[in-house]
C-alpha cells in the first residue's frame, strides 16, 4: 500500500481520470483511489461523447493534452457534427462510442502514466489540520498522506437509486454508495445540497424490430476530437429513431403517482435540459410525441440505449411504456431505468482553480460540483488536477482558464459565481465569446498555455506546433496576394465593383468563393492540408464578427450600470432563451449589474439585454 504521494485523486470517473492524468503530465506523483479499478472509464449513462457545447469542451481537452478525446476517437462507432448546417461557432462534434472499447482505451492510457498508482479502496475521511487537507483515511484503516487531494465522487456521495417505490443505496446500479465520506464532508460544514439525475432502461437489441424504424446515419467523413487521430478504428454503424405516442403518454399519466419524481419521494432538482419522460409528458402536455434515439452500446454489445426516455417508474410500467412504441412492441428490458439522488458541494464555495475556499489543497471536480455530463466533469478534472499538482510549489501560482478563452472557463465561472440550483449542462448560448470560442480553434486558443506548464506530451506538442506554423505560413501567403474586383471575377469571386483591392485572407472566407479555381490559380496555397485551409477560411469568415463582438463586450463592461426600463418586454429580445426571459421578467432588475446576479441569466443574455436597451433608448430620443 502507498503511504505517501504528491496528489490523491478520489474517484475513477471522467473527472478523476483527467485530474490524475493532468497532474501526472506536469510531474506530480499521483495516487488514484477508486472503489473498483475495473470500472475506471465506465460510461455510466449514454454511450456518447460530445455534442453542442460539450464537443467544444472535448476539443479543448485535446488542446490541453487530455485523455478523453483520444479515447472517444478510438471507441467511436458513429461520428456526427451537430448543427452542421449552421455556422462553425455552434457546430458540435459528437460520437457514439463502444462502451467496452472506450473503457479499455481509458485504462490503457492510464497504464502509460508511470507516475499514476491506482488503489482499489473506499475513502472514508479526509485528513485535515488547520484548514489544510493532507491525505485520506481508508475503510481498511490505513491512511495515505499527500500534499493535495482532488475529490471527484460523482453520484456516489450518499447516492440513492429510485425505481418506483424501490430504493437502493448505490452510486450507480449495483455499485456501493459512499456514505461514510458523505457524512464526513457534512461534518466539515461545507455548503452541500442534493441533486437528481436519471437514466433510461437498457433494451436487448435482438428484441427490437429495426426494419420498420427510421435509420440515422453518421457523417461520411468523420470529424475527430483529437488532432492526433487520422482514421476511424471501428466499423461505423447507424442509430435508429422511434417516437412516443398517445398510448405511451397515457401509460405514463396513469402511472405518474408511482413515480418518485411526482409522489414526493424525490424533492431534489433534476437536469432541466435532459428531463425524465415523466417530466416531458407532464410539462409539455400539448406535444403528441417525443423522439427516442436508439443508440447501440457497442459493436459486440446486445444492449441498446433509448436516449430520451429517462425514467424512475416501476419496472412493470417501464415495460408497458417501452412496448407501446413503434419497433419496440416486443422489446425486452435488460436493466431498468432509474433516478438517483446524491450529495454535491455548492460550487460557490470554490475558487476558479476548483479549490475549496475553506480548506486549502482540497479540490473538487465533476458532478460533485453540481454538473451533469461526462465532458463537463472531464473539463473540471483537468483544471483541478493541474492546480493540485502546482500546489506542490506555491511559487508557481495558479493555472486557470476564463470566459474569454474557453468553454471550460465559462463553465467554471458560471459554477463558482452562480452556483448549481440544478444540474449544470454546457451550451454554446452560455458563452458570450462563442464566435471566437469555436470547436475548430481550441488548440490555437489553448495549446500555447498548456505548453508553458508542460501539460502537452511531445506527440501532441509536435502536432500542434507544426499546425500553428502552417497556419502562419499560409496567412503570410494570403496576405501577399491582393485582387481588384475585376481580377477576382476572373477566378470566380464576385465583388462589388468599387475598385478596392482586397487580399486573399479577406476573400478566402467568402461563401461564393470558387475554391478549386483559387487552388489552380495559386499553387502555393494548394500545398497546405485541408485542415489548415479550412481553419483560415473560418478565421476569414468570422474575423469581422469577432471584432464586433469584442467591441460589444467591452461596451457591456463599461455599461454594467445601465438602467433597464421596468416595463421592458424580455420576450421581444432576440437571442434570449426562455429560461433567461422568464428569470429577468420575474426579477425585473433595475440595471445590468442586478441582472447579472440573477441565477440562470447568462453573460450572452446580458449582452442581448444591453444592446436591446440601448437601441430602444436611441429610438425614443429620435422619436
Amino acid at each position: 500500500m502507498i503511504k505517501k504521494t504528491d496528489v490523491i485523486v478520489i474517484g475513477g470517473g471522467h473527472a478523476g481520470v483527467e485530474a490524475a492524468a493532468a497532474a501526472a503530465r506536469i510531474g506530480a506523483e499521483v495516487c488514484l483511489i477508486t472503489i473498483d479499478d475495473s470500472k475506471i472509464g465506465v460510461m455510466s449513462c449514454n454511450p456518447a461523447i460530445g455534442g453542442i457545447g460539450k464537443g467544444h469542451i472535448v476539443r479543448e481537452l485535446d488542446a490541453l493534452g487530455g485523455v478523453m478525446p483520444i479515447a472517444a476517437d478510438k471507441a467511436g462507432i458513429q461520428f456526427k457534427v451537430l448543427n452542421a448546417s449552421k455556422g462553425p461557432a455552434v457546430r458540435g462534434p459528437r460520437c457514439q462510442a463502444d462502451r467496452d472499447i472506450y473503457k479499455k482505451a481509458i485504462q490503457d492510457a492510464l497504464k502509460n502514466y508511470k507516475k499514476i498508482k491506482i488503489v482499489s479502496e473506499i475513502v472514508t475521511a479526509l485528513k485535515i489540520k488547520k484548514n489544510k487537507c493532507f491525505g485520506v483515511e481508508l475503510a481498511s484503516g490505513e491512511s495515505i498522506i499527500s500534499n493535495s487531494v482532488v475529490l471527484t465522487a460523482g453520484t456516489f456521495l450518499n447516492g440513492l437509486i429510485h425505481i418506483g417505490d424501490k430504493k437502493v443505496s448505490a452510486g450507480r446500479l449495483n455499485e456501493k454508495s459512499s456514505t461514510k465520506l458523505g457524512s464526513f464532508l457534512k461534518g466539515l460544514n461545507l455548503p452541500m445540497a442534493r441533486l437528481k439525475t436519471g437514466t433510461p432502461p437498457r433494451l436487448i437489441k435482438s428484441s427490437i424490430n429495426f426494419k420498420i424504424l427510421e435509420e440515422d446515419f453518421g457523417d461520411n467523413n468523420p470529424d475527430f476530437f483529437s488532432s492526433s487521430t487520422s482514421f476511424s478504428n471501428n466499423k461505423q454503424v447507424s442509430c435508429h429513431i422511434t417516437w412516443t405516442n398517445k398510448e405511451t403518454h397515457q401509460i405514463i399519466k396513469k402511472s405518474i403517482s408511482k413515480s418518485p419524481l411526482y409522489n414526493g419521494t424525490i424533492s431534489s432538482r433534476g437536469p432541466r435540459y435532459c428531463p425524465s419522460i415523466e417530466d416531458k409528458i407532464h410539462k409539455f402536455y400539448t406535444r403528441e410525441r417525443h423522439r427516442i434515439m436508439l443508440e447501440p452500446e457497442g459493436l459486440e454489445s446486445e444492449l441498446v440505449y433509448p436516449n430520451g426516455i429517462s425514467t424512475s417508474l416501476p419496472l412493470e410500467r417501464q415495460i408497458d411504456m417501452i412496448n407501446s412504441m413503434k419497433g419496440l412492441e416486443k422489446a425486452k428490458i435488460a436493466q431498468p431505468g432509474y433516478a438517483i439522488e446524491y450529495d454535491h458541494i455548492d460550487p460557490r464555495a470554490l475558487t476558479n482553480t476548483l479549490e475549496s475556499k475553506k480548506i486549502c489543497n482540497l479540490f473538487f471536480a465533476g458532478q460533485i460540483n453540481g454538473t451533469t455530463g461526462y465532458e463537463e466533469a472531464a473539463g473540471q478534472g483537468l483544471i483541478a488536477g493541474v492546480n493540485a499538482a502546482l500546489a506542490l510549489d506555491k511559487k508557481k501560482g495558479d493555472w486557470t482558464l476564463n470566459r474569454t478563452n474557453s468553454y471550460i472557463g465559462v463553465m467554471i465561472d458560471d459554477l463558482i459565481s452562480r452556483g448549481a440550483p440544478e444540474p449544470y449542462r454546457m451550451f454554446t448560448s452560455r458563452a458570450e465569446y462563442r464566435l471566437s470560442l469555436r470547436a475548430d480553434n481550441a488548440d490555437l486558443r489553448l495549446s500555447d498555455k498548456a505548453i508553458k506548464i508542460n501539460l502537452l506530451d511531445n506527440i501532441r506538442k509536435d502536432i500542434y506546433l507544426r499546425y500553428k506554423e502552417e497556419i502562419n505560413k499560409l496567412t503570410k501567403i494570403c496576405n501577399s496576394i491582393s485582387l481588384t474586383p475585376n481580377e477576382a471575377s476572373k477566378i470566380g469571386i464576385k465583388l462589388s465593383a468599387d475598385g478596392k483591392r482586397r487580399n486573399m485572407l479577406e476573400l478566402i472566407g467568402f461563401d461564393n468563393i470558387n475554391e478549386q479555381q483559387i487552388l489552380l490559380q495559386y499553387p502555393s496555397i494548394k500545398d497546405f492540408s485541408t485542415r489548415v485551409l479550412t481553419q483560415l477560411r473560418i478565421q476569414s469568415k468570422y474575423n469581422v464578427h469577432v471584432k464586433k463582438q469584442e467591441a460589444s463586450i467591452i461596451s457591456h463592461k463599461k455599461d454594467s450600470k445601465l438602467k433597464i426600463p421596468q416595463n421592458i418586454d424580455y420576450k421581444k429580445i432576440g437571442g434570449l432563451s426562455k429560461e433567461c426571459s422568464d428569470a429577468l421578467g420575474f426579477a425585473k432588475p433595475a440595471d445590468l449589474a442586478a441582472a447579472a446576479r440573477i441565477p440562470g441569466v447568462t453573460a450572452a443574455a446580458l449582452t442581448s439585454v444591453l444592446l436591446y436597451t440601448k437601441k430602444t433608448k436611441v429610438k425614443k430620443i429620435a422619436g
